[in-house]
């Protein structure tokens, strides 16, 4: 996934109301800037912090611009760049499996996204072939890093996705596959469940397992360039 355009270099001030965060540019102007993250984001939000923004061509939108990356030091390689944008995950896992990154999950004839199942739920990805069953894939975000090198899920409780590792163990058990694949937006040498942060989720992430649902994790490279998904790393769950 390449950004369209120049990301803008600033200094975080502040994040704020979920959704929005205050930035200096260079110039020495402050602007507030949408940040597309519904989580915690631990670890992420020291003010001082590198930052790079994406700018809007819509002149009706109120906020002109995203943020896109912060530039992090968690004590492992140095400075790093992490993608905390929640609306990418989802394009960087169809390209994932489309370079045939993730072979568990190759071979499909058809990728479809934000396709309705369950109870009022859309599934991230679905997998379709006229020879096979299909594949239900959730995807999440993941951007927590507390010790060197293990990427970790969830930053803060998330009811939500207890409830699709829950369904996707009902699209197991109606003689379909399911996959939980989680997207780290930074580099990463192995991935882990937050226990301590949502034991709810932890607890449900070991039911859809025992169910069949498939789990793996893949880290990207994050530049203010581009994004891409890399390599899988190994999971300690």
């Amino acid at each position: 996934m390449r950004f369209p355009s120049p990301l803008v270099e600033g200094r975080l001030v502040r994040r704020y109301k979920r959704f929005l965060a205050d930035v200096a540019l260079p110039t020495g102007e402050e602007i507030t800037v949408h940040c597309a993250n519904p989580g915690s984001m631990l670890g992420l939000t020291a003010p001082g912090n590198r930052v790079f923004l994406s700018r809007s061509s819509n002149p009706a939108r109120k906020l002109a611009h995203s943020w896109e990356i912060a530039e992090v030091d968690f004590g492992w390689r140095g400075l790093q760049m992490v993608g905390i944008n929640t609306a990418h995950p989802n394009g960087l896992a169809a390209e994932a499996i489309a370079a045939g990154l993730l072979p568990t999950l190759a071979g499909y004839e058809r990728l479809r996204r934000e396709v309705k199942y369950g109870r009022a739920s859309r599934v991230d990805i679905l997998l379709e072939s006229d020879d096979r069953p299909p594949c239900y894939v959730e995807v999440k975000n993941v951007h927590l890093m507390r010790r060197p090198g293990l990427a970790e899920f969830p930053d803060s409780v998330t009811a939500r996705g207890a409830k699709h590792l829950e369904e996707l163990g009902d699209m197991v058990e109606a003689g379909n596959r399911a996959a939980m694949l989680f997207v780290i937006q930074m580099e990463a040498e192995r991935f882990d469940l937050a226990r301590d942060i949502d034991p709810t989720y932890a607890a449900a992430f070991a039911r859809a397992r025992a169910r069949g649902v498939e789990a793996m994790a893949v880290a990207c490279q994050v530049t203010p360039e581009a994004i891409e998904a890399t390599c899988l790393v190994p999971l300690l769950v």
